[in-house]
């Protein structure tokens, strides 16, 4: 490999000292940063762990946050930005899945020693990515420094090695000891490793500067290595999560509806509440373990990988009482896809696909009943949905579920592209859908809000809340980090 970046930086690699030092945000920026000045640019990452996925338009999955990087470079998301997503369905075990479908349940030592293996598809995707585009922005995992994890390494350095792409290294100094967490990475990477790390970024900085700039000149001469930036803390970023609950609500001077969602021991997908999380009419709150619902005028159970599991959960923590007094008491309930699959008469699963084979009596709510099968729904969808008492209005989403679900009538609520779906019960007071995504567009939002209880709904758009935190962070990055250092060939293109 070259000393320089610019013989290199066909591709760029950001790696952090932490899991959620900012290594998907700065992705996603300089994705936006290149976009902008007309350069094809993709995102990558080789591998994922995460419950909050996406769907592809030809039927694959991949991780959530690729496909928010794709957004960010106005693409469509593709399963070679993510050819190995892992989803954890117990505590030392995952889903695999590569290239978009799924491989096989393994525990943590099996897929240790599988990694040999799937290191080739991951360098067959990346390819392929490199031969339609510019440039691609890599995004690593947790830490490169998880010693632990060096052998058969697929998502750092091993990556890096065997791509021969540049690194640089993000830290978060609103964590503390941010100097420690990039002087001892560093550390802790071979020669050649650290070689491969052009320089470090600092993320979320609070305060002024120039009291900063004695340790960066420290840094500096220690490593010999620049610091190509100092991201400032982004207040209210918008910005989807990759795996982490993202409970940061905007501020409102009147939420008039109060929204209360499980926090299930695998639930999935919850960036569904996003929209609901940046409503100012909205009050959401997530309820975790060994904690009571407050009041609310509408639940919702989210989404899960381990359906019957999480619905002994639930039951464990009694709210499956309260959730029963809450409809008594005139409170609506709904549920997506895993939540919907619960408010339902039984949950079998014969082929053991999600922990051991058997069924489980769901809540009872819907008339509707679930067989887990091997094959899993995933796909994109579209089409209306009928609320009680509303017209009709346009929807649209994503199906990721095994479950294939009986006693879903012709009329059903929504009615889409591959057939009708959901179910309204108990008086119109429980309503259950598989779409995820489903609050995203204002009419669908408003419907079902309405639904609840709110009135006079002022949904505002959420793809444009969306687009709105790629630009801010792409802003942030263009004028707190030296992008010409980064890519000499573009300096040009970075002139201020």
């Amino acid at each position: 490999m070259t000393d320089t970046l610019q013989s290199t930086t066909r591709a760029l690699m950001v790696q952090g000292t932490t899991s959620d030092a900012g290594k998907s945000v700065l992705v996603a920026g300089l994705c936006r940063v290149l976009a902008r000045r007309g350069i094809r640019v993709a995102p990558f990452k080789s591998q994922n762990m995460a419950l909050n996925s996406a769907v592809t338009k030809d039927g694959g999955e991949i991780g959530r946050a690729q496909a928010v990087q794709a957004q960010a470079c106005g693409i469509e998301p593709s399963v070679h930005m993510n050819p190995v997503l892992l989803k954890p369905n117990t505590d030392v075990g995952a889903q695999v899945i590569v290239q978009g479908h799924a491989l096989a349940d393994m525990d943590a030592v099996g897929f240790h020693n599988y990694k040999k293996v799937v290191m080739t598809p991951i360098m067959e995707s990346f390819g392929l990515l490199q031969q339609q585009y510019q440039t691609i922005v890599i995004e690593g995992a947790g830490s490169p420094a998880e010693i632990n994890l060096r052998e058969n390494d697929v998502a750092n350095m091993g990556f890096a090695e065997k791509a021969d792409v540049p690194v640089i290294i993000i830290a978060d100094i609103d964590r503390g000891g941010v100097f420690a967490h990039i002087y001892g990475t560093l550390a802790l990477l071979s020669e050649s490793e650290q070689a491969r790390v052009k320089g470090f970024v600092i993320n979320r900085f609070r305060g002024d500067i120039k009291l900063l700039e004695s340790g960066l000149e420290w840094l500096e001469q220690k490593t010999g290595k620049p610091v190509l930036g100092v991201l400032p803390y982004l207040h209210g970023l918008m910005l989807e999560a990759e795996d982490a609950i993202n409970c940061q609500q905007v501020e409102a001077a009147d939420h008039q509806l109060k929204v209360v969602v499980p926090v299930l021991t695998r639930v999935s997908n919850h960036t569904d509440f996003d929209p609901l999380r940046m409503h100012p009419q909205v009050n959401l709150q997530f309820v975790g373990k060994g904690q009571p619902f407050p009041a609310a005028d509408l639940i919702i159970i989210p989404g899960t990988k381990s359906v019957r599991s999480d619905l002994a959960f639930l039951r464990e923590q009694g709210w499956d009482k309260q959730i029963q007094r809450h409809l008594r008491l005139g409170g609506k309930v709904m549920g997506i896809c895993g939540g919907y699959q619960m408010l339902g008469e039984t949950i079998a699963d014969p082929h053991a696909i999600e922990g051991e084979a058997g069924v489980s009596q769901g809540l009872g709510y819907l008339s509707i009943a679930t067989t887990i099968e091997k094959n899993k729904c995933l796909q994109q969808t579209e089409g209306t949905l009928t609320m009680p008492n509303q017209m009709p209005v346009t929807v649209k989403g994503y199906e990721i579920h095994a479950g294939v679900t009986q006693g879903v009538s012709a009329n059903a609520p929504l009615q889409l592209t591959d057939g009708p779906d959901g179910q309204l019960g108990c008086d119109d007071q429980v309503f259950g859908t598989y779409l995820h995504g489903i609050f995203e567009q204002q009419g669908a939002c408003d419907a079902i809000l309405r639904w609840a209880g709110l009135e006079a709904t002022q949904t505002p758009d959420f793809d444009e809340i969306r687009e709105q935190g790629i630009d801010r962070i792409a802003d942030t990055i263009e004028e707190y980090m030296d992008l010409a250092v980064i890519w000499p060939q573009w300096a040009d293109k970075f002139k201020r």
